[in-house]
């Protein structure tokens, strides 16, 4: 069976050791995570958590149920195959001197990065964007020399007004109910 990247969003519990309690079910199962990132959701106390794994549609499937049966996990979704805006932040040191600096400041302008710091000796530049877009942009300045990388991996949601995940909302403290996220 053929291998496919998958994007898995999840909302989940923001208290500790829930993403390593994640992060163990996809080693159970032999996965490489290609990019995982977590920040807070709209939601108070709830993490939003976006996953870039590499597998089979059966596969994967069955490690979204596990995951969606975890005690700390409110809902999961594999949104790979809906319409979906996705981005990535990049922050690249690249070398630069006298001569490359003006070089590299009219690539940073073409990909509509921005350069966040300037050094007698390099030259940091912020990117946000598709994988693609940043590799392209990597790729330009790897003939200057790059320094250091650093990159978020991907985040992810659902174009429009429709939602994978839903959310519990406290009507009294204790009692939950369901609603759409929106």
């Amino acid at each position: 069976m053929a291998t496919t990247k998958h994007t898995i969003v999840a909302l989940v519990e923001d208290k500790p050791g829930v993403l390593n309690r994640m992060v163990s079910l996809f080693r159970r199962r032999g996965f490489n995570i290609d990019s995982i990132a977590v920040g807070h959701s709209e939601i108070p106390n709830f993490s939003r958590t976006t996953i870039v794994v590499d597998g089979t549609n059966t596969s994967v499937e069955q490690v979204r149920k596990q995951l969606d049966k975890l005690i700390d996990t409110y809902k999961v979704a594999d949104i790979t195959s809906d319409s979906i805006i996705s981005r990535e932040l990049a922050l690249v040191k690249v070398k630069a001197n006298s001569t490359t600096r003006s070089e590299i400041i009219q690539i940073v302008d073409v990909f509509r990065a921005n350069i966040v710091d300037v050094s007698s000796d390099s030259v940091t530049v912020e990117a946000t964007g598709d994988e693609e877009k940043i590799s392209s942009l990597f790729n330009l300045l790897r003939s200057f020399g790059i320094k250091e990388i650093s990159r978020t991996g991907r985040i992810a949601m659902t174009r429009g007004s429709s939602s994978p995940l839903e959310i519990e909302t406290k009507t009294n403290g204790k009692q939950l109910s369901k609603r759409r996220l929106s």
